[in-house]
């Protein structure tokens, strides 16, 4: 098992409700330094204070002093885009045995949205990045960089250098994929902070996007009534660090795991048009393609069911916080189950629980961006407001982060 645990302030103490938090936090893990250190600087390394010295006939070494610097990030715009097609539990019922009641008190599903053979994930990835933007009111030109969370790429080497051309980024911005499944979007955060904090990066848009339709077995009713297709994105940029908006995070995966959900490369049954002498075993390779989706509901429910609620308080308790200071809970949408067991245990009341899985189905690494833009442009979620969010799949892979919206 591998795992990272990460504290960011000095925005905490500007929270409403302080008094009974403002005690120092000694860190373990994958950290960076203690709260009263970092409530006002982040070591890091510059390539371009390196640059500068070696230019000036300073030595390799100077280059690569850490400096101190006070530096933030904060989430100021959300979008999301879904695909046109909507198929409800009543359509699913007629290629497979199911029906709306069967599926709706399992998971609290009714509709999923399925791209169409018109459609395209890096399209629908785009166009989410660009309502980020508008929202954040940024222009393209000025974005320096592109994550894009998704495990269904259009492309083996990745989607995200399409999403940067799509959107007309002139500086040819650094764009690449995460990996990461239904957690890739809580990585894509905190990798977004790291890049700003330590790298120099003002704008970074972090985009979640999967159209796991493509991997479904449609005639398994235990796995095709849960996915949907997919985008959500928001644009984190740097602030100062009084205003920073990733309080804390906590990370981990468990190749364990694995076994219990999957989508395994698998090699063609059809031989090879030309033959081989014999001389050399096994080659050339057989054509490969992916498996469908592979899944043990009832173990991937306890995994979340423990696991995700330890997440949550681990980053809580890293932030200097506890339940009472969280106004909103935003958990993958994967099973209403789910997202009602972490509530409890955390709890957290129906009321401040942001949730949308009943019309999309699970969106993996888009759900939680989905959500989150939804929410945001309805004015639930308003500036200030603090989220615990949190995303849990495939790997297995698990992980929560304490931010702050605007």
């Amino acid at each position: 098992m591998a795992n990272a645990s990460g504290l960011w302030g000095p925005s905490v103490p500007s929270l409403r409700r302080r008094a009974e938090f403002q005690r120092s936090m000694s860190m373990h893990g994958s950290v960076f330094c203690s709260r009263e250190f970092i409530a006002k600087r982040v070591v890091c390394f510059s390539t371009t204070q390196g640059a500068e010295k070696q230019a000036l006939g300073g030595s390799p070494a100077e280059s690569r002093l850490p400096r101190l610097v006070s530096r933030g990030c904060k989430l100021i715009g959300s979008g999301s885009a879904i695909p046109a097609l909507q198929i409800s539990n009543d359509d699913l019922s007629k290629i497979v045995d199911t029906s709306d009641e069967w599926i709706s008190v399992r998971t609290g599903i009714r509709n999923r949205r399925v791209l169409s053979a018109k459609e395209s994930l890096t399209n629908l990835a785009a166009e989410a990045a660009r309502k980020a933007l508008e929202m954040a009111q940024v222009d393209a030109d000025d974005v320096d960089m592109v994550l894009m969370c998704s495990s269904t790429p259009e492309d083996l080497f990745g989607s995200a250098p399409q999403i940067q051309k799509a959107l007309g980024c002139k500086g040819n911005p650094l764009a690449y994929d995460i990996t990461a499944a239904c957690s890739g979007f809580v990585l894509g955060l905190v990798s977004a902070a790291c890049h700003i904090r330590g790298g120099g990066f003002n704008n970074v848009l972090v985009i979640g996007a999967d159209s796991l339709s493509r991997y479904v077995d449609w005639t398994d009713r235990g796995t095709c009534i849960l996915f949907g297709d997919a985008a959500g994105a928001v644009l984190v940029q740097s602030c100062d660090a009084e205003e920073d908006g990733l309080f804390a995070f906590d990370l981990h995966s468990d190749g364990d795991g694995q076994r219990h959900l999957k989508a395994s490369i698998k090699e063609s049954k059809i031989d090879h048009a030309v033959g081989t002498n014999g001389s050399i075993l096994d080659f050339p390779p057989k054509p490969i393609s992916y498996s469908c989706i592979e899944m043990n509901g009832k173990e991937v429910f306890r995994f979340a069911c423990r696991c995700v609620p330890q997440s949550i308080e681990s980053a809580l308790g890293k932030a200097g916080l506890d339940g009472s200071n969280i106004d909103w809970l935003l958990l993958h949408q994967a099973n209403r189950r789910i997202i009602d067991a972490v509530a409890t245990r955390l709890e957290m009341p129906q009321e401040r629980v942001i949730s949308n899985l009943a019309n999309y189905g699970n969106t993996s690494a888009a759900s939680i961006p989905l959500a989150l833009d939804e929410a945001v442009r309805s004015g639930k979620v308003k500036s200030g407001d603090v989220i615990a969010t949190a995303g849990f799949g495939a790997g297995l892979t698990w992980g929560s982060a304490i931010i702050r919206w605007g």
